[in-house]
């Protein structure tokens, strides 16, 4: 039987061949080695999911359009959540995904729980945009990622259902007040022309 031509070398330099064949192939990379380098300063935070407080990494938005919005289930401009799942589902599948940030800071309006509110949310509005834990939006002790919108010229939200549009690149377009509602014509075409953005 014929040997390998690799088996025929001296043994020094067959583990010399192996050594180079290992460090010219290490496969592909994996979604935890690029995820860093991809991923927006912005992003690179991790928040509790509202309805069972598994952590996730923002991190996994990378490259999408989203629609950051402090929200409460107890205030006028509540009924705001069914036009934000209307617009996630329009053009969620384009790259949009709404971000819900449930607080309490503006009139004592989000007082209950997480699971309180993931269930308000979902059977009063059937909401399925990702929605995280309860947190603080203004202020100094806002969560980081607000407080960073905030630096970035968004200004700090004034009342519940304030609006930051951030592009695919991680950087802040533009902010609108809680009287901007989701369907709003210019809120609705800075969406579209932030989807058309490679």
């Amino acid at each position: 039987m014929a040997l390998s031509p690799l088996f025929s070398l001296p043994w020094g330099r067959a583990l010399a061949l192996i050594a180079a064949l290992s460090c010219a192939w290490s496969g592909p990379a994996s979604a935890a080695e690029t995820a860093p380098a991809a991923c927006p300063p912005l992003l690179q935070k991790s928040f509790k999911r509202l309805q069972d407080d598994a952590p996730q990494n923002l991190c996994q938005y990378a490259g999408k359009v989203l629609l950051v919005v402090n929200t409460a289930s107890y205030c006028g401009f509540t009924p705001q959540y069914e036009g934000l799942e209307k617009l996630y589902a329009q053009y969620g599948s384009k790259g949009l995904v709404v971000l819900g940030f449930p607080s309490n800071d503006f009139g004592d309006q989000e007082p209950g729980k997480g699971k309180d509110i993931a269930d308000f949310c979902y059977n009063t509005y059937g909401v399925k945009f990702p929605m995280f834990e309860k947190t603080v939006v203004s202020g100094k002790s806002a969560n980081p990622l607000f407080a960073e919108l905030s630096k970035a010229g968004g200004g700090s939200p004034k009342w519940n259902f304030y609006k930051y549009l951030v592009g695919r690149d991680g950087k802040l377009i533009d902010s609108y007040s809680s009287v901007t509602k989701p369907d709003s014509s210019g809120l609705v075409k800075d969406v579209q022309k932030a989807l058309a953005q490679p």
